[in-house]
């Protein structure tokens, strides 16, 4: 049962006859007479049960982008019924307006939209339909919840799409203009040009030459075929936020924007994502849809405390192909994280692939080193000097192993890092 709010409004009307005949007899009276008239409308409610209630859709949306859910009620009873129905979502869902009233005779059906607006990742889903039906007084209400199955897909957001059309622009120059060519197996025939001094004789073409007066050689172009693999880290340093954002949905960002480039360039897209262990992996993604895909196994990551485990994810690049690859690890630039775990195991990697490292810097830490007002700044100040001289120490190390490193904020690592990929591929050191 479920009172309505016209309950108390009776209860207090009570007042008059008390005070025109003050006793308790009276106040007792008014009472069960309130009390007789809640269950005999509570009685001619109609039963929940008469209301069926069926979702449609769902499917997916990105992350902060608005969708919505759809609940089809129809009455199966031989009376008219009419109801408020709450469409219940996780908080997160965002569900807004989720309160509807219907007034169905039997046999009509109701279309009813809840608009939702995820504010996390993953599986959202729906919690409960609660159907109140009111009696004809409007004083009680018969009320029942009932689960009706309804979940939506929060993909990561991808916002720095916005930087994909100039950097497809610039893919569109380097392809058409004269590339770096490289002679040897591994690349792709390109054309016949006249031997000059310089060339390798292992590139000449004797047949053509033999057809000519002079030495043809063959030229050749970089590959178009190449192997670029996301690692993802989702250990405990990527639960930090930057802002407002933690550092593994940044990190996600620039990932998806990286392998939408990569995918139009014609490369094939590997993921691997883990900490302790592999949460997720994909092989040879590609085509216009490579973000839709990565942005689907993506959806359920989340930050996991402990420390990655670099070997195992090292050993996770390996077994997806021994052919050199550009391996772009989506890590914090930590350096007691990075020492401990993951410089160990970057010269193996880094004997058979091209590896990046990418960090989501924290504008804080120079935001603070700049601020020396106070005695108590100019503590903090020392403090984020020495953080920062620290990262910079750890990237010089990492670059004298031959590992690059693209470290920048939150907004600015997707752009610089299609950018550094794009160097190099057009210096040819794909």
């Amino acid at each position: 049962m479920a009172l309505t709010g016209r309950v108390p409004l009776l209860l207090l009307l009570g007042i008059v006859p008390v005070v025109l005949r003050p006793a308790w007899s009276t106040a007792w009276l008014w009472l069960l007479a309130v009390l007789v008239l809640v269950v005999v409308d509570w009685l001619a409610a109609p039963p929940p049960t008469l209301l069926r209630v069926v979702r449609r859709g769902g499917g997916s949306v990105r992350l902060g982008e608005g969708t919505t859910t759809t609940l089809v009620v129809e009455a199966t009873g031989g009376r008219r019924v009419r109801a408020v129905l709450r469409d219940a979502w996780q908080p997160t869902a965002g569900a807004t307006d989720n309160r509807h009233r219907v007034s169905l005779s039997p046999g009509d059906r109701a279309v009813l939209t809840t608009p939702l607006r995820p504010r996390r990742r993953g599986d959202l889903r729906a919690t409960g339909v609660t159907v109140r039906c009111p009696g004809p007084l409007g004083l009680a209400a018969r009320q029942r919840t009932t689960d009706v199955p309804g979940a939506v897909r929060s993909l990561p957001a991808f916002e720095s799409r916005r930087h994909l059309p100039s950097r497809l622009a610039r893919l569109r120059e380097l392809d058409g203009r004269a590339a770096v060519r490289v002679r040897g197996r591994g690349t792709e025939f390109d054309s016949l040009r006249e031997f000059v001094r310089g060339d390798d004789t292992r590139s000449i073409d004797w047949r053509a030459t033999a057809r000519t007066r002079t030495v043809v050689v063959r030229t050749w172009q970089p590959e178009r075929d190449r192997r670029v693999v996301l690692v993802l880290d989702t250990s405990r340093t990527s639960a930090a936020r930057v802002g407002d954002v933690p550092r593994l949905d940044s990190a996600m960002d620039a990932a998806l924007l990286l392998a939408t480039l990569a995918s139009r360039a014609g490369d094939r897209v590997d993921l691997v994502a883990g900490d302790r262990t592999v949460r997720t992996r994909v092989k040879a993604a590609g085509g216009r849809s490579v973000a839709t895909g990565l942005q689907d196994r993506m959806a359920d990551l989340e930050p996991v405390l402990a420390e990655a485990d670099w070997a195992a994810l090292a050993g996770a690049v390996s077994s997806m192909g021994r052919h050199r690859a550009l391996v772009v690890l989506l890590t914090p630039l930590e350096p007691s994280a990075v020492e401990q775990g993951l410089l160990p195991v970057l010269p193996a990697l880094t004997r058979h692939h091209r590896v990046v490292v990418a960090s989501v810097r924290d504008p804080g830490l120079s935001e603070l080193a700049t601020r020396r007002g106070t005695a108590e700044e100019v503590y903090d100040a020392a403090a984020a000097e020495q953080a920062l001289a620290r990262r910079e120490r750890t990237a010089r190390v990492l670059r004298a192993i031959g590992v690059d490193v693209v470290d920048a904020d939150a907004e600015d690592l997707p752009p610089a890092l299609a950018d550094h990929y794009l160097s190099l591929k057009a210096r040819g050191l794909l």
